[in-house]
C-alpha cells in the first residue's frame, strides 16, 4: 500500500500518567543520565536550507545516533528503568539516583548479581544490555524473527545472551516476560500489561532527557509541529506528554507515525472510541524498531491527551527520508537516520512534496510560519540494508519491495 492514511486523534482531557512527565521529574531523570559513564547531549541539526526549499519556516532534527555511543536513543529509557529499580532496593529516593551510588562497593554487595530481561528488535535491547553491563550485571534479550545480524551482535559483544525466536515482535515479548517469570528475572519491557506499569513509566520517563535537551537547544523557537514515530508508543507518548506540560498553552500539532504493516496507533485513532485496536500478522517492515502491533496503553493515554494526528504511511516514507537526510541540501549538516529514526521526517518530506498529499498537508497546517521538530531516534544500525535503501535505491517511490 503506498498511500499515507491520517486520524484525529480521539482527545481527553488529561490522564493520570501525564503528571509523571513534569519539569521537575525530567529535570531528575536528566541528572541521573548525566552522572552516567560516556553521557554527553546530542546535536539538534537545523536544517535551514530545506526548510526554505520545502517552503517552511524551520526544520530541526534532533540525531541520536551518538547516544552513549549506541548509535540509538533507547538506552535512556532501560538505564533510567534499571537505576530506578535498584534505587528502590536500595531505599534511595529519585533524587538520590546516581552511577556512582549504585556502583558503589557497598551498594554492588547489597545488591548482589540479577539477571534482567527484556525483547526488543534491537536498540531497546542493546540499552537494557548496555546498562546491565555497566551496573556488573546479567541480561538477556530476546529478539524477534527476522532481527538483523548487526543488530544481534551489537547485544551480544556487551555481554548479554541473546536468543532469536521465530515468533513476531509481540508474541517475542510475552515469551520474554513468561521466561523472566519462570527464572526469578527482572523484566524491563517499554510496554506496559495488566499489573506491570512501574518499569514501563520509567521507561518512558527516561525518553524526557532527549525532549528537554532538544528544547533547550532550539533556544527559543517554538515548533508548530512535532512528527513522533511510534513503535508501542512510548517514546511518542512520553516527549508528546513533556511538550504539553511545557508547551501549554502554545500547543504545537503533534503526529504520530506508523507504517502501513504496523499501524496500531491509526487504527486506534481512526476507532474513534478512545479504545486499542491491535495490528495482526507478522507486521513486516523496514522499519524494524516499529513493527509493533498492540500499543503501550500508558503511552496511548499521553498520547490522546497530547497529540492530534496518527499517520500511516507506505515504506518508502522511511527510505526517502533517510535518503533525504544523508544528501543535505547548502550548508545543511548530513544526517545519518536509521529506517525507524527517519520515518517522521519521512513522512512529513512526502506531505511536503507530493501534490497528491495535498489536503494532508492543509489538515496539518503546514505551511511557512511552520517550524517543524523530528527525532532521528537511530542512526545506522543495520548499515548492510541502509547501503541498500540510500546508496541503491531500494524502497523507491511506488517500487515497495
Amino acid at each position: 500500500m503506498d498511500q499515507f492514511l491520517i486520524a484525529k486523534v480521539p482527545a481527553i482531557a488529561s490522564c493520570p500518567e501525564i503528571h509523571q512527565f513534569t519539569e521537575a521529574d525530567a529535570k531528575q531523570v536528566s541528572a541521573y543520565h548525566q552522572s552516567l559513564p560516556g553521557y554527553a547531549p546530542t546535536r539538534l541539526c537545523r536544517l535551514n536550507a530545506l526548510a526554505e526549499a520545502l517552503g517552511v519556516s524551520g526544520i530541526y532534527v534532533k540525531d541520536e545516533s551518538s547516544r552513549f555511543g549506541l548509535n540509538a536513543f533507547k538506552a535512556l529509557g532501560g538505564s533510567y528503568a534499571i537505576g530506578r529499580y535498584l534505587a528502590d532496593r536500595l531505599g534511595l529516593r529519585p533524587e538520590e539516583l546516581t552511577y556512582e551510588r549504585l556502583t558503589s562497593p557497598e551498594n554492588k554487595s547489597r545488591l548482589g548479581e540479577m539477571t534482567f530481561c527484556t525483547a526488543t528488535d534491537g536498540n531497546h535491547g542493546r540499552g537494557v544490555a548496555w546498562t546491565a553491563q555497566q551496573l556488573g550485571q546479567k541480561c538477556v534479550v530476546y529478539m524477534p524473527k527476522g532481527s538483523a545480524e548487526e543488530r544481534v551482535m551489537n547485544i551480544r559483544a556487551l555481554g548479554a545472551e541473546v536468543i532469536v525466536t521465530d515468533l513476531p515482535y509481540d508474541p517475542t515479548v510475552r515469551l520474554a516476560r513468561e521466561t523472566a517469570e519462570k527464572n526469578g528475572w527482572i523484566t524491563v519491557q517499554d510496554t506496559a500489561w495488566e499489573g506491570y506499569t512501574e518499569i514501563p513509566l520509567h521507561v518512558m520517563q527516561g525518553y524526557m532527557t532527549m525532549a528537554c535537551e532538544a528544547f533547550n537547544q532550539l533556544e527559543g523557537v517554538k515548533p508548530t509541529h512535532i512528527f513522533l514515530q511510534a513503535g508501542v508508543g512510548s517514546m511518542a507518548g512520553a516527549v508528546a506528554g513533556l511538550n504539553k506540560l511545557l508547551c501549554y498553552p502554545d500547543m504545537p500539532t503533534v503526529v504520530i507515525v506508523e507504517p502501513h504493516t504496523a499501524d496500531c496507533h491509526y487504527r486506534s485513532a481512526l476507532a474513534g472510541d478512545g479504545s486499542i485496536r491491535n495490528t495482526p500478522g507478522d507486521l513486516n517492515t523496514i522499519m524494524a524498531g516499529l513493527a509493533c502491533g498492540e500499543p503501550n496503553p500508558i503511552s496511548w493515554n499521553l498520547i490522546r491527551c497530547s497529540a492530534q494526528f496518527c499517520l500511516a504511511g507506505p515504506e518508502y516514507m522511511a527510505a526517502d527520508g533517510m535518503r533525504v537526510l544523508a544528501n543535505p541540501l547548502g550548508g545543511d549538516p548530513r544526517i545519518v537516520s536509521g529506517e525507524s529514526g527517519a520515518s517522521g521526517f519521512g513522512a512529513f518530506y512526502e506531505i511536503m512534496t507530493k501534490k497528491e498529499l495535498t489536503s494532508i498537508r492543509e489538515t496539518l497546517g503546514l505551511n511557512s510560519r511552520s517550524n517543524v521538530l523530528f527525532f532521528s531516534t537511530e542512526g545506522a544500525t543495520d548499515r548492510e540494508n541502509y547501503r541498500k535503501i540510500v546508496w541503491e535505491g531500494a524502497y523507491s517511490d511506488h517500487q515497495e519491495q
